[in-house]
């Protein structure tokens, strides 16, 4: 099978790439390196032309208010694309829990991503996946002041990239799912809890608050960002982080 990869020279997307090639696909990387613009559409009718599943990988440049008009503006593209150059299947990466929390922008833009692709003309596969492990630091580092960390008491059940990138490329390479698959790692931490281990581990002597109403999953309730009855990754925090 050929697989144009949206996005595959990212962190999941070049994962994905791999992954299909290894298996005996022909899994081709598009992004602006390769001279596509999804925004603008430049590019996309000759990267999808051939390919019999679309895997789109790609990402807003930012979480706030613009991140809708990103995600319908590439998804309207991309589909258009996909339709005409007639492929099958067509794969996005979202969030667990994305559509249980429309207070965050980024969060309500990834639901209409889903939204968009579910009414649309091309058979589809929706991978939701819990928070990336690869991401923790990031999150750290927005609600550090000097040697304090803010950080809520948000259930989160981290997941590796590379696990992602396996389960991604396994829905691909299948029958469209017309439909939903959550994956998660095999562990549930609140983030606080998390922030706490992943400073230990690097030596950082950063003391962690828990402080409900710090950074983007201040707006988070309850357990939504979890789920017990996913598809469990085998990688654990403690193995990743060393």
């Amino acid at each position: 099978m050929k697989f144009a990869v949206i996005g595959g020279t990212g962190l999941i997307g070049s994962h994905v790439v791999r992954k299909l090639n290894a298996a005996g696909h022909e899994a081709v990387p598009h992004g602006h390196s390769t001279g596509i613009d999804v925004i603008s559409g430049r590019g996309l009718d000759q990267a999808v032309t051939g390919a019999d599943v679309i895997v789109n990988l790609t990402n807003s440049p930012t979480f706030d208010e613009a991140s809708p008009a990103f995600f319908r503006t590439s998804m309207d593209n991309l589909l258009a694309a996909g339709r005409k150059s007639g492929v099958g299947h067509f794969v996005i990466l979202s969030i667990v829990g994305v559509d249980q929390v429309p207070e965050v922008d980024y969060y309500r833009a990834k639901a209409l991503q889903e939204d968009i692709l579910a009414a649309g003309p091309i058979p589809y596969s929706i991978v939701r996946a819990t928070q990336f492990m690869e991401f923790i630091e990031a999150i750290l580092s927005w609600t550090a002041d000097g040697d304090t960390v803010r950080l809520p008491a948000t259930p989160v059940q981290p997941i590796a990239a590379e696990d992602v990138a396996e389960a991604v490329a396994d829905v691909a390479a299948g029958t469209p799912l017309r439909g939903i698959r959550n994956i998660a790692g095999p562990e549930i931490f609140t983030l606080d809890e998390l922030g706490r281990i992943t400073l230990a581990h690097k030596g950082d002597n950063r003391t962690v608050v828990t402080d409900p109403t710090a950074g983007m999953f201040a707006a988070v309730k309850g357990d939504v960002l979890t789920d017990k009855d996913a598809r469990l990754a085998p990688t654990r925090y403690a193995d990743w982080l060393s």
